[in-house]
């Protein structure tokens, strides 16, 4: 086993698949240019051809239905966005026909397009910028909606939607590009829809997603220190949900905390709670506790964002209240040597 950057395990996966099957394309704003994407598609054009990797232009609601149209002839197109909000223009060809097209058509065809959109916050993005709408997508029957947290899941669950017959959402986080984990070389798939269990306790049930898992992971750390255990689930995939995993781990916990990247209200963290408080009502020992950010579009401001988004010290404190534990100053805990609106001193961002 070796280590992969998370934007080195995509650029890895497309590789990969490109090689194997002749029918899979890649286009986006960006795909071709020396930085390629944050580094997940360099070095493709070069290899595959201009036929296969391409830039497009800013015209993102018809090169969408050029993608769905390319996948209903025998393609597998993989298109890239820079930013999630980007691809907003294009949500009338997502929801209406890639989304839709298998049940129209009584199950004779499909749509198998991934699209890869980046989400993130950071450096003055503002709220125009710095949308995770992950929500959204989940909404649209229809549609598949990932978002892997670690490298080695990164590559997998990228190689399952492009082989996936049906629309796949594929989101990153930008604050994970350059996060390391064991990758192993060649083809190999992880389930989409399938929930992972990254640390195993006793006392309570953490289900999160993408960067914020990373954000979680350090604050069980620290809980485990005062003697509180924690389930921490990796959702990985947010439609489908695989209950089954959090069900299960909530009926041996009894206490539930749902944390989301994007806005409180209409959440995934809301449905999550909103299952548990259904289906497990007997077994809960306390009320579930939902931490997601405000219903507000992001700030821009440094002065602002601090108080705006939510990190392990908010997770910490929480679990710590749902034990009616007092709040204690957990910034000597989780200290910090970089700014809060950027992951570490590696991080070049914006773009």
């Amino acid at each position: 086993m070796r280590k992969l950057s998370y934007a080195n395990a995509i650029n890895e996966a497309m590789f990969v698949a490109m090689q194997k099957s002749k029918n899979i394309i890649t286009f986006g704003l960006g795909v071709p240019d020396p930085k390629g994407v944050f580094g997940t598609t360099i070095g493709l054009q070069e290899k595959f051809g201009q036929d296969r990797v391409f830039d497009m232009p800013t015209s993102e609601n018809g090169m969408t239905g050029v993608g769905i149209g390319a996948s209903l002839n025998g393609l597998r197109p993989v298109m890239v966005h820079q930013r999630v909000d980007f691809f907003l223009l294009a949500l009338d060809q997502l929801i209406n026909n890639a989304a839709k097209w298998r049940f129209m058509f009584g199950g004779q065809s499909s749509v198998p397009i991934t699209i890869r959109l980046i989400v993130g916050h950071g450096w003055g993005q503002g709220p125009t910028h710095s949308q995770n709408l992950h929500a959204m997508f989940s909404h649209i029957p229809g549609l598949k909606v990932v978002m892997p947290t670690s490298a080695y899941d990164a590559k997998g669950m990228l190689l399952s939607s492009i082989y996936d017959d049906d629309p796949v959402i594929f989101l990153e986080h930008r604050w994970l590009h350059n996060l390391e984990s064991d990758v192993p070389k060649g083809d190999y798939r992880v389930p989409l829809g399938k929930a992972k269990l990254v640390n195993r306790g006793k006392d309570i049930t953490i289900v999160t997603l993408s960067y914020m898992s990373v954000e979680a992971l350090h604050a069980v750390q620290e809980l485990k220190k005062i003697g509180i255990g924690c389930d921490l689930i990796d959702l990985r995939s947010t439609s489908p949900l695989d209950w089954k995993t959090i069900k299960r781990s909530l009926l041996r916990t009894g206490r539930l905390l749902a944390i989301d990247s994007s806005s409180e209200s209409f959440s995934v963290a809301s449905e999550i709670i909103a299952k548990a408080s259904i289906e497990c009502h007997n077994e809960l020992k306390s009320a579930p506790l939902r931490l997601a950010i405000k219903d507000a579009p992001a700030p821009t401001s440094f002065g602002l964002t601090k108080s705006y988004y939510v990190g392990s010290e908010e997770i910490f404190n929480s679990v710590l209240s749902v034990f009616n534990k007092p709040k204690v100053n957990s910034r000597k805990i989780f200290v910090q040597n970089h700014p809060h609106d950027v992951p570490g001193d590696w991080f070049k961002g914006p773009f």
